[in-house]
């Protein structure tokens, strides 16, 4: 079946019902329905099915580069469920999956048994700081820069202010540094910086923000000009 065809016709058949219902749509990114699926659906997915596995995980994160442009208000790009709490991955990779998602303004579905999850485990899933940069209603975020395993990731959000991941693929910790010209600001502007996980301010920071992101781990920051 065409699903530019079958699609609309189960939009239709939902409208008809005269309740609220969110429509997320499933045909696996086989046909770019990120191009054509506004109005149609709320969400599409853009991918094959996620598994609990740091090489999934990652391999889907890549084909979300340059979607972006697709997403906003009303309709937005889904890169699959979260595997966060399911086993497979350790507690910093989840927190990395969970910290990219937010960044690209996925829908943040569960996909573990709430009623035996970890503290830790729980502490990711409803943080609160980091689901207000998923929820933050502009364009979802984009990759800025990648030089081998090392990323730096972006969103812009309102009020001016930004959130960032810096991404570390590698086995080993690195540095990862980010001049605040690459958002657009100017060479020498001194925005407050917050890390989102740590909870903690970091004060404001002049030029360049570098930190050491460990493996298989990430960074996440508010900047605020």
């Amino acid at each position: 079946v065409d699903p530019k065809i079958a699609y609309p016709t189960m939009r239709d058949a939902l409208k008809a019902t005269g309740r609220p219902i969110v429509f997320s749509m499933c045909e696996w990114g086989r046909n770019q329905p990120w191009t054509w699926a506004r109005g149609i659906a709320h969400l599409w997915r853009t991918t094959g099915d996620i598994q609990d596995r740091w090489a999934s995980f990652t391999r889907l994160l890549d084909q979300q580069v340059g979607l972006e442009k697709y997403a906003g208000p009303g309709g937005w790009n889904d890169p699959d469920m979260l595997e966060v709490g399911n086993g497979g991955m350790k507690i910093h990779e989840y927190r990395a999956h969970f910290s990219l998602w937010c960044l690209l303004s996925a829908p943040l579905m569960a996909g573990n048994d709430i009623r035996s999850m970890t503290p830790e485990i729980r502490d990711i899933l409803t943080h609160k700081e980091v689901i207000a940069v998923d929820q933050d209603p502009l364009q979802q975020g984009r990759r800025v820069r990648k030089n081998g395993d090392l990323e730096v990731w972006a969103k812009k959000l309102t009020g001016d202010a930004w959130a960032l991941v810096l991404f570390n693929r590698g086995e080993t910790a690195a540095q990862i540094a980010l001049s605040w010209q690459e958002l657009g600001l100017s060479f020498d502007a001194e925005p407050a910086v917050r890390d989102l996980w740590a909870k903690k301010d970091l004060g404001k920071i002049k030029g360049t923000f570098v930190a050491s992101v460990p493996p298989h781990d990430v960074i996440m920051v508010k900047v605020t000009p």
